[in-house]
């Protein structure tokens, strides 16, 4: 079940974004991702509109959209490989008629997935935070 994220989420959200991040993104120091857990807990989670998928009734992902941007899209990595990406992306895809994205270009398994899913790559950047290229995605309905 995809509901509305809740302040009493934080905890396992956070969690699943730190371990979840650290998994995917071998190529940077997880104590980058570590040092990033305040600013998530009191900038992005709360300044987006965020949505948690529940599995047994604990949460086994969510999404955060800022506007027309997925700014996270995050499962735990226990529950990975089950649809719960997929389901999270459906819903999200069903909330915005576009959407943007910007994921690391050196997460092959990640870019695979937006692709697979209808987006589309349109252009490169580099992130200010860490120095590796992002691609930027776009999804249109």
């Amino acid at each position: 079940m995809i509901r509305e994220y809740q302040e009493a989420d934080i905890d396992e959200v956070l969690d699943i974004w730190l371990s979840a991040s650290i998994k995917a993104h071998c190529f940077v120091d997880p104590g980058f991702w570590e040092s990033r857990i305040s600013d998530m807990r009191s900038i992005y989670i709360p300044a987006s509109e965020t949505f948690v998928l529940e599995s047994n009734g604990k949460i086994a992902g969510f999404y955060s959209l800022f506007g027309n941007t997925l700014a996270a899209i995050f499962v735990s990595p226990d529950m990975q490989g089950k649809g719960m990406g997929t389901a999270l992306l459906d819903d999200a895809k069903g909330r915005r008629e576009r959407l943007q994205l910007t994921v690391y270009k050196d997460n092959s398994p990640s870019v695979r997935f937006y692709e697979k899913h209808g987006f589309t790559s349109h252009g490169e950047q580099v992130d200010i935070h860490t120095g590796h290229s992002e691609l930027i995605m776009e999804y249109h309905t």
